[in-house]
C-alpha cells in the first residue's frame, strides 16, 4: 500500500497474474448540511474462515473455494450447508468439477 494507491495482483479470471493499482476516490457527501471531502479506496471488507471453524455457524452468503480438494465428504457437506438458500452459496471450482479425497491411512 502507498499513501493514496493500493497495488494488487489479480488472482483469478481472464487477467490472472496482472498487477493493478486501485487509486483513492474523492468522496463528497451531498446529504448533509456542510460540505467535506475524503479519499476512500474502492475495497470491500471480507472475512475468510476454514471449514472446521464454520461448523455450527449460519452465514448470509458463503463463497467456497475448491481449488484444493476437501479432506472428507463431511467437510464438503459442512461447507455447503452454512447458508439457508442454495442461491446464497457461491462455489469456485476451476475445473468445473471436484472430487473428495479420502486418505486410507487416516481411516486406520
Amino acid at each position: 500500500m502507498m499513501n493514496n494507491v493500493i497495488e494488487a495482483t489479480i488472482l483469478t479470471g481472464k487477467f490472472k497474474g496482472e498487477d493493478i493499482l486501485l487509486p483513492s476516490i474523492p468522496m463528497i457527501p451531498t446529504d448533509i448540511a456542510f460540505e467535506f471531502k475524503r479519499l476512500q479506496c474502492p475495497v470491500r471488507l471480507a472475512f475468510a474462515i476454514t471449514i472446521n471453524k464454520a461448523q455450527g455457524h449460519s452465514l448470509q452468503v458463503c463463497g467456497l473455494n475448491l481449488e484444493n480438494p476437501c479432506f472428507s465428504h463431511e467437510q464438503l457437506y459442512v461447507a455447503c450447508s452454512r447458508v439457508r438458500k442454495p442461491s446464497d452459496l457461491f462455489v469456485y471450482a476451476p475445473d468445473g468439477k471436484k472430487r473428495n479425497i479420502v486418505y486410507p491411512t487416516a481411516l486406520q
